[in-house]
């Protein structure tokens, strides 16, 4: 079938009226907003006719299912997204490789070698661990705690 076999004026009409009769139910149903918007729409066939763009929207829809069905139904077609795949996954992989050829020819020249993945630091206390108590001690245990605070204190020159 082909865009002249149809006779446009009478189906655009149509479906502008069944629009417009179902903007005025969206109106009485759902308000102004609703029954406005119905009606953007409803008129839209009868725009398309009288602007000559039926056509070229006809050429278009035409065009795009023809080359989805051409797609799905030929396996000719199938082989060349297949051939396309690999050639995007040779590209990402001949990428991934020029960027390692192009370390290690820099690395070449420099005469450098690349730092050695840093070490962790050393860990600090864990401090969700609670303290354990000291054991009670002596009277005379707990002055000598005290002689060292003051040791510490007097290194320091604090009295």
């Amino acid at each position: 079938m082909t865009f002249n076999d149809i006779a446009w004026l009478p189906l655009c009409a149509a479906l502008t009226a069944v629009g417009v009769a179902f903007a005025f139910l969206a109106f009485r149903r759902r308000g102004a907003a609703a029954g406005l918007r119905a009606t953007a729409w409803a008129l839209l066939p009868l725009a398309a006719y009288l602007t000559n763009a039926l056509q070229t929207i006809w050429n278009i829809v035409s065009a795009v299912v023809g080359f989805v069905t051409g797609l799905v139904l030929s396996p000719s077609v199938w082989a060349g997204v297949a051939l396309a795949g690999l050639s995007v996954i040779l590209f990402l992989v001949s990428g991934v490789l020029r960027g390692r050829t192009l370390r290690v020819g820099r690395k070449a020249r420099t005469g450098k070698k690349e730092p050695a993945p840093a070490t962790p630091a050393a860990k600090p206390a864990d401090v969700t661990k609670p303290m354990a108590r000291p054991a009670a001690q002596p009277v005379e245990a707990k002055s000598d705690d005290f002689s060292d605070i003051e040791d510490i204190l007097k290194k320091r020159g604090i009295s």
